[in-house]
């Protein structure tokens, strides 16, 4: 009977199979997918046409689980990553529509206490800047990524801290973070949070019955993608699922081709899906039409006829081949898509792939968009090979300059202890540097970070993914000093578009028992004149100098304390025989001692 329904299902299958790829346009295809796992290492995929207001063809291939070789379909559930922000302007789309909303508006209209670091930026941006990239505001990703936050609070307030790198739509630059605030601006709208109005918007009205917003949705599904990295001799590692948190509005969404093909045509269709005006037709208009300026996009001379790079609301827009292109990427860890629809040919082509910055979603959406177009074919594998291979040959060799450029038998100015503590920015997050067994780390609290001695006071801060320590995410760290010669500070490159961000150092504090404290109680007479008391008050360590308030002290152990609410002031007490006998006031003005007194 088990053989019997085993041959059944699989002459249904092949059934769906065959009934779907009937279209001469894709006959062979299949052959030409499965091809592209070997080379590139893919553990698997799947990719869905639609052609006007119909699936066409729909497949998986490879494995959603490659360690139990467990096969991808069209209905298995991989995160879509940034194809997500389509959803997430639309809904504004929608809600204008409805005349809830102005998208000519400062987005501080809807969110009161909004703030930009910088007065012109929440005079001048209005919403069409945060759908469009171009507030001035590079991606700034580092602050979200490795320290993320389930607090919408948390994350707006970041957003004050941080810095442009040039003027109002003068540059196009990707930001995930201002397609957070237009999720905040729907929230604020309707009272609803990002995933429930996209859920009673689109997914509710699309069939999308099995997407969802989590990763722990994504993992309770029956038919989900495990996640993969492929290194460099092709080996893939299975890679967690990110937590997205409250950035979700960036990049949340977890769907199948078989689901997001429904989404491609209702943007093929003018905003109409089976009848019902699901995304007002003017904003479907208007979202795929340019509205900033991505890069040159000159051809070359191998693709004359692919030309132009543009950004509309969510979408990336050019012309390929020829044929106007309308499209959005996604990628977030393990996980690769494409989302594409070709507006004037009616034509869409969605592709998820559970590999890790993967170049297959590309080259699977070209394949499929050459023959649907009934284009000349371009080998498109061969061309993503060789760029790879190049680009790995100039990656080692810029890393063998780099070696040869390092000053040799160089050392940290202090011992490995003097540099720990917590290290924070407003704009991005807190992490603490612990030692551990001669070697430092930063904990983000998301990610933890290898500091590798690179020369004087820089280190390489390496992310370590899956216990391993990655060369390929390597943060230049420069530490600072205060004017006493303490560290203070750390300048860390995480933002390529702007000078190294600055965090500020708090030494980590010491427990000490409030009978200990009790030694370094006294009077103490500074430079023969000025008298200094130093007590204990609930539970904390006092020193008070007649005219000016009373400083708590924070213990840094071996007898040094530092000013709680002062930076560069700190208090280093001497020991003699087993007794306090004098204390030094240090100050960025200089360091004043003081003997204990009878």
């Amino acid at each position: 009977m088990k053989k019997l329904l085993s041959i059944t299902l699989g002459f249904l299958l092949s059934l769906s199979v065959f009934a779907q790829n009937s279209d001469p346009r894709l006959k062979g295809v299949d052959k030409q997918l499965e091809e592209l796992l070997g080379p590139w290492s893919v553990p698997g995929f799947a990719v869905a046409v639609v052609e006007k207001d119909k699936i066409i063809y729909a497949k998986g291939f490879g494995y959603r689980d490659l360690e139990n070789e467990i096969p991808m379909d069209e209905n298995t559930l991989l995160a879509i990553g940034s194809s997500s922000k389509a959803f997430t302007s639309a809904v504004l789309g929608v809600l204008r529509g409805q005349e809830k909303v102005n998208l000519d508006e400062r987005p501080g209209k809807y969110i009161p206490e909004l703030r930009f670091t910088e007065p012109w930026m929440n005079e001048q941006i209005i919403i069409k800047d945060l759908m469009a990239h171009r507030t001035g505001l590079p991606r700034h990703d580092y602050g979200w990524y490795l320290f993320p936050s389930n607090s919408d609070e948390e994350l707006l307030s970041r957003i004050a801290h941080q810095k442009p790198f040039t003027g109002l739509r003068q540059q196009w630059y990707y930001n995930n973070w201002m397609f957070f605030l237009q999720g905040q601006i729907g929230k604020r709208i309707t009272g609803n949070s990002w995933e429930e109005n996209v859920q009673s918007m689109f997914f509710d009205k699309l069939g999308m019955e099995r997407s969802n917003f989590s990763i722990q949705d994504l993992g309770k599904d029956s038919n989900s993608a495990k996640g993969y990295e492929t290194d460099n001799n092709g080996d893939n590692s299975l890679l967690d699922y990110y937590d997205i948190s409250a950035m979700a509005p960036a990049g949340a969404i977890n769907s199948s081709v078989n689901e997001m093909a429904n989404w491609l045509i209702t943007w093929i269709n003018g905003g109409k899906f089976q009848g019902e005006q699901v995304i007002p037709e003017p904003y479907v208009k208007e979202a795929m039409s340019s509205h900033m300026v991505v890069s040159a996009g000159t051809p070359s001379k191998e693709h004359p006829d692919a030309h132009f790079a543009n950004y509309g609301y969510g979408w990336f827009l050019s012309s390929y081949r020829g044929h106007y292109r309308v499209e959005h990427g996604g990628n977030i860890d393990g996980f690769t898509a494409s989302a594409s629809f070709f507006p004037t040919d009616s034509i869409g082509v969605m592709v998820l792939v559970n590999q890790n910055r993967s170049s297959t979603a590309g080259n699977v959406r070209n394949i499929i968009a050459d023959r649907m177009l009934e284009l000349d074919p371009v080998d498109w594998s061969a061309e993503g090979l060789e760029a790879l291979k190049k680009m790995k040959e100039a990656a080692a060799n810029a890393e063998e300059d780099e070696e040869e450029s390092t000053p040799g038998n160089s050392k940290p100015s202090h011992t490995l202890d003097q540099y720990l503590g917590t290290f924070a920015n407003p704009g991005y997050g807190a992490m603490e540097l612990t030692l551990e067994n001669d070697s430092l780390f930063m904990d983000t609290g998301s990610y933890r970070m290898y500091l590798e001695h690179d020369n004087y006071d820089t280190f390489l801060s390496k992310l370590i993914f899956t216990e391993e320590i990655r060369d390929d995410f390597a943060f230049k760290t420069q530490f600072t000093t205060d004017l006493n010669g303490d560290i203070n500070g750390a300048n860390i490159a995480f933002e390529p578009a702007l000078d190294p961000i600055s965090f500020k150092r708090t030494p980590k504090a010491v427990e000490i028992s409030e009978d200990d404290l009790s030694k370094y109680e006294g009077s103490y007479l500074i430079l023969g004149v000025q008298e200094a008391k130093v007590y204990v008050k609930d539970g904390s360590l006092f020193l008070f100098v007649a005219g000016q308030p009373e400083y708590e002290q924070i213990p840094l152990g071996n007898n040094e304390f530092r000013f709680k609410d002062l930076d560069g002031y700190k208090v280093v007490f001497e020991e003699k025989d087993g007794e306090i006998v004098a204390l030094t006031a240090v100050q960025p003005n200089g360091s004043f001692r003081g003997e204990k007194q009878e």
